[in-house]
């Protein structure tokens, strides 16, 4: 893109940039804009530079962008306030990368430092997308967003002048591909994997491909789901509203359907209901908008319970509409291949259904495809590419792969990957649940698998099945001496499933084996692991 501007060109972004021409051009033409006469540097606020990531001294070498490379913060198990701290004195961008729940799940259509990034040069203004932080990153993003605008403001911005044809163009997204541009696939089955008695209800679920859906093993699949029409039914009768009335060229049930969110009530929700009451309700509605937690049941207040909360607030279907936040897709890790289910694609889901007070909750894309979707319906969905979670390119490198619960589901993928281009290398599978007698998923599966060579090890561990608890990382130390040799012996490790404690507690017994087993010091086991990430050898897939 070629940009016009009555200042003479600076190159503010660097050669060794990750850019091509064009892009490094159109950059620095943002942020000679952003900045202001960038030829009187002294004039510049100084506080705006650094917040921006320009240095202040010398030669400009370009604004900083967020990356994964020296992010100490890229850990999805640290919380939200040690990742700000560890970002503090950064410029925006890597600050906005931390605010992010650092998954690299793709769910809101980027990867965290994408997403970052896209938020930093204004080419993306929806806030909320980062669906696993939640209200806490949202709110930590829109006061980044503030201290970005005043930084661009403190400046006197030059204007651009950019040829209308490139102006208006937008990329072609491939279909199927990206949560912009979904593709659909038809629901088939499902059927429960776990057996009677289990506290858990877990489903196998099968899908048929539409036009445009090709996937590879490691992938994920997104899906749009909709809301409980029953949940819809109270909302709508707590508004005292027509379910028929018109909102967004819909009737408002469907909208409230499929296309908002009626989970955690935003801070919208409550900025609105401070703008109908008075009083002690409009302090409470303030104080909720803020962030802050009069009555301690913040986390708890979804939409519904928003609206038995403020009885009083009543505001109109349209008002109400646009205070909540669009219905996010959902992502599950696709537990088979194409190259063994040409066509058809399966997920290992668990239904998610719990009590708060008196109410009874329901995940929302988990009871859709558990309850209420049915053989035959054509769902929206599209294929989220794995970012850096896929099979060995070698199939004769050893792969070690840990999956509690449905955590399995990529290592299901993986197995039937390898068995379909018979691949050599050999292959150990850690499973663990709270019972094996009634959640031992894919047992016969994974059994003929190993009585056959082809899972070389299997390793289970039950959680409720004794006295003392026992997981997955705790049977990875027991085996820890042979866990060491697959890995001096070239092996990929895999881990899928919990961020903030499976996932945390599988890389500290990772470390233990590394110092035990390998002779390293404490110091040295950590730079092990972290040498293992570098070089692709430690993948997660976590959530």
């Amino acid at each position: 893109m070629t940009i016009q501007s009555p200042v003479q060109r600076l190159d503010l972004v660097p050669e060794s940039a990750p850019f091509s021409e064009e892009q490094r051009v159109w950059l620095s033409g943002f942020f000679a804009a952003a900045l202001g006469p960038i030829a009187s540097p002294e004039a510049l606020s100084q506080a705006a530079l650094i917040a921006l990531g320009v240095p202040t001294q010398g030669a400009p070498s370009g604004p900083v962008l967020a990356t994964n490379d020296e992010a100490p913060w890229h850990d999805p198990a640290l919380a939200a306030p040690e990742r700000m701290t560890m970002a503090e004195g950064r410029p925006l961008a890597p600050r906005l990368m931390a605010a992010m729940a650092q998954q690299d799940c793709g769910q809101c259509g980027y990867n965290c430092a994408d997403y970052a990034n896209s938020i930093f040069l204004k080419s993306e203004t929806r806030l909320n997308l980062c669906a696993p932080g939640g209200k806490e990153t949202a709110r930590l993003v829109k006061g980044l967003v503030v201290e970005l605008d005043a930084a661009q403001s403190s400046n006197a911005a030059v204007p651009l002048e950019i040829p209308a044809a490139e102006a208006g163009s937008k990329p072609i997204l491939a279909i199927g591909l990206s949560r912009e541009a979904p593709g659909e696939a038809t629901f088939l089955s499902r059927h429960r994997l776990n057996s009677d008695g289990s506290e858990k209800e877990t489903l196998h679920i099968a899908f048929k491909l539409g036009e445009h859906l090709d996937y590879e093993a490691g992938d994920s699949f997104g899906i749009f789901p909709k809301n409980h029409e029953g949940h819809v039914d109270q909302i709508i009768a707590l508004l005292g509203a027509s379910p028929r009335t018109e909102i967004r060229g819909r009737s408002l049930r469907d909208v409230l359907i499929d296309e908002v969110a009626l989970g955690a009530a935003p801070d919208s929700l409550f900025e609105l209901f401070s703008y109908i009451l008075g009083g002690t309700d409009r302090e409470t509605a303030r104080a909720l908008a803020r962030g802050e937690d009069p009555h301690g049941d913040a986390a708890t207040t979804d939409v519904l319970a928003a609206l038995h909360k403020f009885p009083k607030a009543r505001p109109h279907p349209e008002a109400f509409v646009d205070a909540l936040d669009p219905l996010q897709p959902r992502l599950y890790s696709i537990s088979s291949s194409p190259k063994t289910e040409a066509g058809l694609l399966t997920l290992t889901v668990d239904t998610v259904r719990y009590i708060v007070g008196k109410r009874k909750r329901l995940g929302v894309a988990s009871t859709y495809l558990g309850e209420r979707a049915v053989p035959g319906d054509r769902l929206k969905v599209y294929i989220q590419k794995a970012h850096g979670f896929a099979l060995p390119p070698d199939p004769n490198t050893p792969v070690i792969m840990v999956g509690p619960g449905t955590g399995v589901a990529p290592f299901r993928a993986f197995l039937h990957e390898r068995k379909a281009i018979a691949a050599p290398g050999p292959n150990w599978l850690f499973f663990g649940h709270q019972r094996q007698a009634t959640d031992f998923f894919y047992r016969d599966e994974l059994e003929a698998m190993q009585a056959s060579g082809h899972l070389t090890r299997l390793s289970l561990a039950w959680s409720r099945d004794a006295d003392q608890k026992f997981y997955v990382q705790d049977r990875m130390r027991e085996v820890g001496p042979a866990l060491w040799q697959w890995l001096e012996q070239g092996a990929h490790f895999y881990v899928c499933g919990d961020a903030k404690r499976m996932a945390k507690d599988v890389e500290g017994a990772m470390v233990d084996i590394a110092a035990q087993h390998g002779g390293k010091s404490r110091d040295d086991a950590v730079a092990f692991v972290a040498q293992l990430k570098k070089a692709g050898r430690y993948q997660a897939d976590v959530y």
